[in-house]
């Protein structure tokens, strides 16, 4: 999953890309408001973390060009202590959660999973599952038949991605552009190679092929 994190307060940026990066996210960071407003609606993201505060165009405003142009990616902005007006303006403005500074990084990333789950149809989840699949997102790890299967990081971003997008055709070059921050990594032929592992851990089925259109995921696990 890509996400853009917009925060101008540098320790906490690295703080945050750091742990995100731990999770299995691709990280893009801005810290100018001017920037972000073209950012969030020129590339893929999956998910935006946007600070209230700052510098160039703030937060808010940035929050409300997104939506009137039309960007329907979750939005979970990040306020002060004590600044309710800020995060009511900001939900009214169309950000989907908010969290208030300072915060613990757990709780950052348990609203992360719930804002997926739901821009996915999966609100009722507390856990994401599909094709007879749970995946433990704290352990990187998926649930098969009772059975615990170990997972790569590779293989764990990847199969979240799957499982957020069941029964949907996705391309090759989509997979990159989600999974991968490097275009070096995007270019390679690493994708088909972790494919290829979930098919061996997972089953055949559970992945298929598709010709000249990308992957299909859905298939019950063997």
């Amino acid at each position: 999953m890509r996400l853009l994190l917009v925060e101008d307060h540098v320790p906490l940026a690295d703080e945050l890309m750091a742990g995100l990066a731990r999770q299995g996210y691709a990280v893009d960071w801005l810290a100018d408001g001017r920037d972000a407003v073209y950012q969030g609606t020129s590339e893929p993201y999956d998910l935006i973390i946007l600070d209230l505060g700052l510098p160039g165009v703030p937060g808010l405003e940035v929050l409300k060009q997104w939506r009137a142009g039309g960007l329907a990616t979750p939005v979970l902005i990040l306020t002060a202590r004590g600044s309710w007006a800020e995060r009511i303006e900001g939900l009214k403005a169309g950000a989907d959660d908010y969290l208030t500074k300072p915060f613990h990084p757990e709780e950052l990333h348990l609203r992360i999973q719930a804002l997926l789950r739901r821009s996915h149809g999966q609100a009722n989840q507390p856990t994401l599952q599909a094709a007879g699949l749970h995946l433990d997102e704290g352990r990187q790890c998926v649930i098969r038949d009772g059975a615990e299967v170990q997972l790569t990081a590779a293989e764990f971003r990847l199969l979240r991605y799957f499982m957020l997008h069941p029964e949907q055709i996705l391309s090759k070059s989509h997979l990159a552009e989600h999974l991968y921050d490097g275009e070096t990594e995007r270019d390679s032929n690493v994708l088909e190679v972790h494919v290829n592992h979930l098919r061996r851990k997972l089953g055949r089925s559970v992945i298929e092929t598709r010709r000249g259109q990308g992957y299909l995921f859905g298939g019950q696990a063997q």
